[in-house]
């Protein structure tokens, strides 16, 4: 037990300590490895418990360059998933680390891991060519050094060490000198004394081993052709110069001037300088030497972070028979400038950015470098803009892009942020890395209606399916966040109509919304005379999660057509006598329209010549025009034609026998007549006693709900437009009243009751300038107008009166409200 808890509280103190010292982990693994090798337990160094790397998504982050290892997630073991040549890798650096980035979530963290790659000898020494060609004057003295060019091992450490043996010759030796544990110089050495005319060429092999085990071999044959004559070399005053030159020197630059004497005389004094055969061709494209002054300039641009050092080996040849040569070695060392700006990488993004995520998120892992040295490699890194962004060191060269304040899409859907490093050199030099964060959206805002009151006025008679009004939500959000539906809101206090002589009936049995365009329909034709207001809710819900909704109120006012024709009752009326002007009859009409559509007219059609009798044009009187004598007949048949006012109009028509009596046998009709008429206006005197009795009661109840809606209602603008708002009303003797302000009952004798229709002028705006008449007025459609406003026309009860044949005037009607 005690064991265990040691062994859990070391655990504990090292993820401790990797958490404060950044957690760095280091494994080696020799090149060549085969695919599927494991390079270390990843996880369990880290400290995971078993399956906590597959559930945290252990991975690794590319860094630019392929790493050919990867993280097993079931296991998190660090594996060789390719070839790894160290060669391949690094070159000739040594060693050969690869620092790798572990990204671990829930929480977000980051380990660093540095992969060695050892050497192996898999590479031999090489030669640059297979045959070396030699020519060598006979003269030349026994101790004679001339300078082969060496192999080159692309290993490093002992396997590129090399040593080199020369096969067994009574003239020749090989001589190594080492300059360094990389650089060594081979001489051919002349032990013995030419003689071309015995030996013209000698062949011999030069053979390099490397120090690897097992050991790998190069060759290269040497061809030595014995030349006669010369038998002075040229001389340096030194075997090597030494010579520092900084990486920003122009092209064309002289940076240094050989000299070499020769002892001979004449044309076996004169030199030519050029680079041995030992220069590679880049060095000889990078490099150029004059011929005869020993000058050497550069020919291209040099590179401190390519190569910091260049080794020129120079040869002097004189123009002898055979010629001969001296050879020196210009070590040139380049200096570092400021000549790299800071890089920067994005290796890890996190977008979109929900726009409630929390101060503090990781958004983007970056990794900034120089390839430059010392200061020059030196960088500093900030965010712009400083807001809502920041950044955070996370390790050496490696940052996290966090959110520092909180996102609002609606306010500002992406972010353009750039993220700036520069170096510490002078003057200094920066870079710049553009990031496109996008925010994305969350479902925090509600369907909102440009109004909270629409009022429509329809035309009654309209077609089944005609738009009355096309209402909008506005919703900012996106996508399904921003896709509104709209819907008739049946749980609304408002949402049912006022149905003459029907009750109340859902509003839903008259009208319907489409739920995208949130246009509203007609499911029926709509009728005055059985409905004048219709109020109902409309819902606008998005599809966010979860839903949002807003609501508006609808007031539909039916406008009244003139769609009924006059109706008529039966006429009353008495026997004049003879020889008197009296009225015969009157004519008796009821129209179920209002306004207009209801304002009766009387004409006598028939007979059309002028006769004995007329008929009053709007009381409907048929009278006399004339005392009547035996002349005229005992029998007369009027036709009277009854029209309303609409359009287009209406009429009726009534048939009038009129008989004419003696004046004994009117008496006589006239007595019947009293004594029916006294007992009948008993029985009116009962009915009329009723309706003054309603009457008085109806106008009580009138004034207190006036009151009430002056005292509370709120106060707005009254409905104005271009017209005046004309309210009609017929009295029974045929009077028209008109009125902005007033609504008045239609009353007719001893027929039914009915209110008055109210007769508005659209309030659309007032026409330009210079308008077409046809402009001014809008054209007739389902859909008349919208008005917004709480109070508009809760305050008007829209009430039913019973009245006598005498004009009965009803409460002020107040419509309060803005208009669109």
């Amino acid at each position: 037990m005690g064991e265990c808890c040691c062994a859990v509280l070391r655990v504990l103190v090292m993820q401790a300590a990797w958490a404060l010292a950044g957690v760095q982990v280091r494994y080696s693994v020799p090149e060549e490895a085969k695919a599927g090798t494991v390079v270390g337990r990843l996880a369990q160094d880290l400290g995971l418990e078993a399956g906590e790397a597959e559930a945290r998504r252990l991975r690794l982050v590319a860094q630019g360059r392929r790493a050919s290892v990867e993280v097993s997630g079931a296991s998190g073991a660090l594996l060789v998933s390719s070839r790894l040549d160290r060669e391949e890798l690094c070159g000739k650096s040594a060693p050969c680390a690869l620092r790798l980035e572990v990204l671990l979530e829930r929480p977000l963290r980051v380990f660093h891991v540095q992969l060695e790659v050892t050497d192996i000898n898999d590479n031999a020494p090489i030669f640059p060519a297979a045959r070396k060609n030699l020519s060598i004057a006979e003269s030349s003295l026994p101790g004679s050094r001339f300078p082969l060019e060496g192999a080159s091992d692309a290993d490093i450490g002992a396997n590129a060490q090399l040593s080199y043996t020369l096969s067994p010759s009574e003239h020749f030796s090989l001589e190594v000198k080492s300059k360094d544990e990389k650089k060594s110089s081979v001489f051919l050495v002349l032990t013995k004394s030419l003689d071309r005319e015995t030996i013209p060429v000698h062949r011999l092999v030069l053979t390099a081993t490397d120090r690897g085990r097992p050991s790998l071999t190069g060759t290269m044959e040497l061809v030595i052709s014995v030349l006669d004559a010369n038998d002075n070399a040229p001389q340096f005053n030194q075997s090597v110069y030494k010579v520092q030159l900084p990486e920003n020197t122009a092209p064309g630059t002289v940076f240094f001037h050989l000299t070499a004497t020769d002892k001979d005389e004449g044309i076996n004094q004169e030199i030519h300088y050029s680079f041995s055969d030992t220069v590679s061709a880049n060095l000889q494209e990078l490099f150029k030497i004059d011929e005869k002054s020993g000058e050497i300039r550069t020919a291209g641009e040099l590179d401190f972070e390519d190569l910091q050092s260049y080794d020129l080996e120079i040869e002097a040849r004189d123009k002898g028979i055979p010629p001969l040569s001296g050879h020196c070695s210009v070590e040139l060392e380049v200096l570092d400038v400021n000549d790299n700006a800071p890089e920067v990488w994005v290796t890890s993004l996190s977008v979109p950015v929900p726009e409630d995520a929390s101060v503090g998120t990781v958004v983007a892992l970056l990794s900034v470098s120089d390839r430059d040295s010392g200061a020059n490699g030196r960088v500093r890194c900030w965010v712009w803009p400083a807001a809502p962004f920041g950044l955070e060191a996370t390790f050496a060269g490696s940052y996290s892009l966090v959110l520092r304040e909180a996102l609002d899409r609606e306010r500002v859907s992406e972010y353009e942020v750039e993220v700036r490093a520069e170096d510490g050199g002078a003057p200094a030099l920066g870079a710049r890395r553009g990031l496109r964060v996008p925010v994305s959206d969350v479902n925090d805002n509600a369907p909102l209606f440009a109004q909270a009151v629409y009022t429509v006025l329809a035309r009654e008679n309209n077609a089944a399916g005609a738009e009355l009004a096309r209402l909008w939500a506005r919703d900012p959000d996106e996508a399904g966040n921003g896709r509104v539906s709209y819907s008739v809101w049946e749980g609304a206090a408002g949402g049912v109509g006022a149905a003459a002589g029907s009750g109340w009936r859902a509003a839903s049995s008259y009208v319907s919304v489409d739920a995208e365009s949130g246009r509203v329909w007609a499911l029926q034709p709509l009728d005055y005379e059985e409905l004048q207001v219709l109020q109902f809710e409309v819902r606008a819900v998005d599809a966010g999660e979860p839903p949002l909704c807003g609501n508006a109120t609808v007031q539909l006012f039916v406008l009244d057509e003139n769609d009924n024709a006059p109706a008529l009752l039966p006429p009353a009326g008495s026997a004049p006598e003879a020889g008197a002007v009296a009225v015969v009859a009157k004519i008796r009409a009821v129209d179920a329209d209002s306004g207009y559509n209801a304002w009766l007219r009387y004409e006598l059609w028939e007979p059309r010549a002028k006769g004995p009798f007329r008929v009053g044009l709007y009381s409907g009187e048929v009278s006399t025009a004339r005392p009547l004598d035996e002349a005229d007949g005992a029998r007369h048949t009027l036709l009277i034609v009854v029209r309303d006012h609409g359009e287009p109009a209406r009429s009726a028509t009534a048939t009038l026998s009129v008989s004419l009596l003696e004046a004994n046998e009117a008496a006589l009709a006239a007595g019947s007549s009293a004594s029916s008429s006294r007992s009948g206006s008993r029985a009116a005197t009962n009915v009329w006693l009723v309706v003054a009795i309603c009457a008085v009661s109806s106008l009580f109840l009138l004034a207190l709900v006036l009151y009430g809606a002056s005292r509370w209602a709120p106060r707005a603008a009254v409905l104005s437009g271009p017209g005046p708002t004309t309210l009609v009303c017929a009295s029974e003797v045929g009077s028209w009243s008109y009125s902005q302000r007033h609504s008045r009952s239609l009353c007719v004798a001893d027929g039914a009751a009915k209110s008055d229709l109210m007769v508005f002028s659209p309030n659309f705006p007032p026409p330009p300038p210079g308008a077409a008449p046809k402009d001014t007025q809008p054209e007739p459609s389902a859909l008349l107008h919208t008005v917004s406003d709480t109070a508009l026309f809760k305050s008007v009860p829209f009430l039913r009166l019973l009245c006598s044949p005498l004009l009965v005037l009803s409460h002020p009607l107040g419509i309060h409200g803005p208009c669109l």
